[in-house]
């Protein structure tokens, strides 16, 4: 028992650290993930134990009350929620709750990964907010939360209320925040962290925060019968909710809205970790009851972890088809979201002075869905932290670099491998040419042994020049053959994104060739007239622009003209139907067509598609588990169509 008890005590003090930095400092040293590695194998131990030591991390809810901040005590004391690791701990929940009531139903939020905020209100108007402190006692936060635009200052309800509710920044707050920030932030939730916890309000406001709310602390003379009641309560009185409240009766159907969020949570504007499940009536509440620290009619199931810490254990600088040598991170791997994770991006020099990383530090490393693991910064640095050499000479060739604002370029693109390489990779991919059988092996054995350096050489190939490649033989070269004539034929999209603009994706093609109509309108286009195509800002229009102007780039297009492609113009656009000029976005899963057929009905049709709700928007189509646009469409009083009224609207 002696040694449980030394486990126990060190698990303790370095759960203790974590806490402090995490809560107190805003400066988590290890992730979520890691953390409740290590919070729930002394929740293991005390189980087995049964000891539970005085300063157990188990018996607390929060941090401390910072110095600086007015302290302010809480209505009622908080509680955390109990996690759930598994579907099957999650159905042994559930088979408990049945047991108590058999007919019993449950109510399915999503678990928001921001800053526990209480929020009062008396006689209709915003009165004070709290941090979640230690549970007991939180920091009075009232003037930050003031700036966080979507906390009513005036709601419907006029007796006192207290509700609870996270403070959040969205992804695409973050993005645009990092976008100028001379210091990026590592993530959503430590970026709202540390805005509110800022003891000036001006700051809290620069991060255009946002609050989403679940549940009511207290509340006079009301009374609700289930947790949709306290839901549609939040709604009506103005609080953002997330947009997702689902009811089930049991664990397949629990399962099923777990698997469809998961699936999506990437696409969410908010971040979420999880699902909180709830028993779906109050007055069983009641009679089920609390611990000291969890309501037992109440869990969080979490999502798999999408962040970690992990070792840098070099760089190595990457030579791209436009030149550009972007920094690469390799990492001592770890399994994160599904993969094995050893390499991550850091975007340039200035980004990886920002993050303070460093080859031997532990780094902070974030994947979602399939996108490239990102280095998010700096978790600890290593004893013997090295600092990140910026290359002077391309990694590639040997060419000396040139420096570009923060980017270093490697201006040798007729003889530098990686670059002529990439081109082809790039020409050669599914959204552009589609040539089938032209994979990475291949094209390095044709750069390297016929002497192929343009896109347009592919298509002066023969028989005779496959066969000199090894493990090429009779078949397998007219097979490639055929797939590079096959090819030849192409709509004017997949051309101009086979053509490898910079920062020219497939959308952007496709708006180019959809208000353009064909490569000679596109070629003599001037700045002012690709500008005013709808989602092409200056600079990719100044990149579009530029493209045209120079030389070596016509002249790679009149070879592909010569060698035979084939460039298959869009249909005219029909401008004289009802939607003609009218600007759309898409939100959420429609159910007789994908979005992409919906934009490309509207394209043709004359109307514009926009990946962003914004003044200039007519019109807002809004599916299943619509996400952020939604809400942004309401605010801005935007007109908000469901699938059948766009049919209604397309036959006309």
């Amino acid at each position: 028992m002696e040694d449980v008890t030394e486990k126990m005590k060190k698990l303790i003090k370095e759960i203790n650290v974590h806490n402090h930095n995490y809560y107190d400092l805003d400066m988590p040293t290890i992730s979520d993930a890691e953390y409740d590695k290590l919070y729930y194998s002394l929740v293991d131990l005390e189980k087995m134990s049964g000891i539970v030591l005085p300063d157990s991390p188990t018996l607390r809810v929060g941090g401390e009350v910072l110095k600086g901040f007015k302290k302010r005590k809480h209505p009622k004391g908080l509680f955390s929620l109990n996690k759930v690791k598994s579907v099957q701990e999650l159905e042994e929940w559930i088979d408990d709750i049945k047991k108590i009531s058999e007919d019993a139903k449950f109510s399915i939020e999503y678990k928001f990964d921001g800053l526990h905020l209480v929020i009062e209100y008396n006689n209709g108007e915003y009165v004070s907010a709290t941090t979640r402190g230690n549970g007991t006692v939180g920091e009075d936060v009232t003037e930050q939360v003031k700036t966080i635009r979507s906390v009513p200052l005036k709601i419907p309800f006029k007796k006192h209320l207290f509700v609870e509710g996270e403070g959040m920044m969205t992804n695409s707050s973050l993005k645009s925040f990092n976008r100028h920030a001379s210091e990026p932030l590592k993530n959503a939730r430590n970026a709202v962290a540390g805005a509110i916890r800022n003891l000036d309000p001006k700051e809290t406001a620069k991060r255009r925060l946002d609050f989403f709310c679940y549940g009511i602390l207290t509340i006079d003379d009301e009374k609700f019968e289930n947790q949709q009641q306290i839901h549609d309560f939040l709604e009506k009185n103005g609080f953002l909710t997330g947009n997702y409240f689902k009811i089930a009766s049991n664990i397949d159907e629990i399962c099923k809205e777990i698997k469809e969020v998961d699936r999506i949570k990437d696409k969410i504007d908010i971040l979420i970790d999880g699902l909180v499940i709830s028993l779906f009536t109050t007055k069983f509440r009641e009679e089920i009851g609390w611990t000291t620290k969890f309501p037992k009619w109440a869990v969080a199931y979490k999502f798999e972890a999408r962040e970690l810490s992990t070792i840098l254990k070099d760089v190595v600088w990457q030579v791209g088809r436009t030149g550009k040598v972007t920094p690469i991170a390799v990492l001592d791997p770890v399994e994160l979201a599904g993969a094995t994770v050893s390499r991550a991006t850091l975007n340039n020099i200035d980004d990886i002075r920002r993050k303070k990383v460093s080859i031997g530090s532990r780094v902070f490393v974030r994947r979602s869905n399939e996108v490239i693991p990102e280095v998010l910064g700096l978790a600890q640095e290593g004893e013997n932290a090295k600092v990140i050499a910026e290359p002077k000479f391309c990694p590639c060739c040997g060419s000396e670099l040139v420096k570009r604002g923060p980017l270093v370029f490697c201006l040798n693109h007729d003889e530098c491998v990686d670059q002529i390489e990439g081109r082809i990779t790039h020409f050669a991919s599914r959204d552009a040419f589609n040539i089938e059988g032209l994979n990475e092996k291949t094209i390095q054995a044709i750069i390297e042994n016929l002497s192929v350096k343009n896109p347009s050489d592919l298509f002066t190939l023969k028989d005779e020049d496959f066969l000199k490649l090894s493990k090429f033989k009779e078949k397998k070269a007219k097979n490639l053959l055929f797939a590079i004539e096959k090819s030849k034929n192409i709509d004017l999209k997949n051309f101009l994104f086979a053509l490898g603009i910079n920062e020219v994706g497939i959308k952007t093609a496709n708006d180019l060739a959809t208000n353009f109509g064909s490569l000679d309108k596109i070629k003599n286009a001037n700045y002012d007239e690709i500008l005013e195509i709808n989602d092409i800002g200056p600079i990719i229009a100044k990149n579009i622009f530029d493209f045209f102007r120079e030389e070596d780039n016509l002249t790679e297009i009149e070879s592909l003209l010569k060698v035979g492609v084939q460039i298959k113009n869009p249909k005219p656009r029909n401008f004289s139907s009802s939607i003609a000029g009218k600007t759309f976005v898409l939100t959420g899963t429609l159910e007789n067509f994908s979005r992409k057929d919906a934009s490309d009905i509207i394209i043709a049709n004359g109307g514009n598609v926009s990946g962003s709700v914004s003044q200039r928007t007519n019109f807002v189509l809004a599916g299943e588990n619509p996400g952020s646009k939604l809400d942004k469409a309401k605010k801005l009083g935007v007109k908000i169509i469901t699938e059948s009224e766009f049919n209604k609207m397309i036959k006309n």
